[in-house]
């Protein structure tokens, strides 16, 4: 079964206004007074831009100029560039030949002082005059003398010295050096009056002293038969005299093996009983080599240890050789003379008249 068909809707269509008619325009005539603000505008847009073109150009030539100038300056600055350098290397030349110059002026300059130092001494030396030379002689011969007292130990070369100076002094007979011999007088007398050690002396007995020393005797020495003593000679005779003499030299024998088999002595030194009879060439030679310290010693100027030496040696002798003996006494004695009189004085100086020298030298 079909259904009905519904009827058409009307369409709707809307209504379009009508165009306008087209207006006319007028222009209207432009005034006299906007012509005369439009010719006055484009005079003065006219006269800015000739002004802007004059100075642009007036800007263009003067930056011509300024360019020009900067060439010429450069250039200018160029040339200034090469002089300086042409300068600065002559200015080098003649730095370097006035360095060389100098040095050879210095040099001529050192020669001239030298032989200025060398002329002024020689014109000194002949200028001095004799009362100089005769002080710059007695100097030197006096700090000779002094260097013979330090290595001999004896004042007798610098009293020698002085004695000789204060002659040549009185020959020359100038008041002037009258402060000098005064100085020399009381330096004499100093050194004659100081207590100086008598090395040569005291070396001689030492020596003597070394020879004497193999001749002592050992505390502890078995004693020698008497020199007396003779063994009897057989005297020609009968039978019966010749056997009683052999009789008695039997006899004598025996008692004297007797004798020597018990010995009785006085050793106040327990160490002297100890030492056997083959130690004695030791001892001996102990006691040279201790003396002998004590003379170099002495020779180097070295009292203190000599003394001790001497002190040494002679405890040695007391104590291992024989007291009772007369060649243990002299030795014993020498050592105790040579121990007083090592003395631990020094050497005088004559520094006084080293003094008044160098015054007089100075010209004071």
């Amino acid at each position: 079964m079909s259904s009905p068909t519904p009827p058409p809707t009307p369409e709707f269509t809307p209504a379009l206004p009508a165009a306008a008619p087209p207006v006319p325009v007028t222009l209207a005539p432009a005034s006299p007074r906007t012509a005369t603000v439009s010719r006055a505008a484009l005079f003065l847009l006219a006269l800015l831009a000739g002004a802007a073109l004059l100075s642009s150009v007036m800007l263009w030539q003067r930056l011509s100029t300024i360019q020009e100038q900067l060439a010429r300056q450069s250039a200018d600055a160029g040339g200034n560039a090469i002089e300086a350098r042409a300068l600065a290397r002559q200015a080098q030349d003649l730095a370097r030949d006035a360095v060389a110059r100098q040095a050879v002026l210095e040099q001529r300059l050192s020669e001239v002082s030298l032989q200025r130092s060398q002329l002024e001494d020689l014109m000194q030396s002949l200028s001095r005059t004799r009362d100089e030379n005769l002080v710059v002689d007695i100097e030197s011969a006096l700090r000779l003398a002094q260097q013979q007292t330090q290595l001999t130990g004896s004042p007798e070369p610098l009293l020698a010295a002085l004695r000789t100076a204060d002659q040549r002094l009185a020959r020359a007979a100038q008041p002037r050096l009258a402060r000098l011999r005064g100085a020399i007088a009381r330096d004499m007398e100093r050194i004659r009056a100081a207590t100086v050690t008598d090395v040569p002396g005291l070396l001689a007995r030492l020596d003597e002293v070394v020879r004497q020393i193999d001749d002592l005797p050992i505390a502890n020495a078995v004693p020698a038969r008497a020199l007396g003593e003779t063994p009897r000679k057989a005297e020609p005779g009968t039978p019966a005299a010749t056997a009683r003499l052999w009789w008695q030299r039997w006899r004598d024998s025996v008692l004297e093996d007797a004798r020597n088999l018990v010995r009785v002595s006085r050793i106040d030194a327990p160490e002297a009983a100890l030492v056997a009879p083959e130690q004695a060439f030791f001892l001996r030679e102990n006691l040279k080599l201790k003396v002998l310290n004590a003379r170099l010693s002495l020779v180097a100027r070295q009292n203190d240890v000599a003394r001790a030496e001497v002190a040494s040696a002679a405890s040695t002798l007391v104590k291992y050789f024989d007291a009772g003996s007369r060649r243990t006494q002299a030795v014993a004695a020498q050592l105790q003379q040579v121990q007083a009189q090592v003395r631990s004085a020094e050497l005088p100086r004559i520094d006084e008249t080293f003094a008044v020298m160098a015054t007089l030298s100075g010209g004071k």
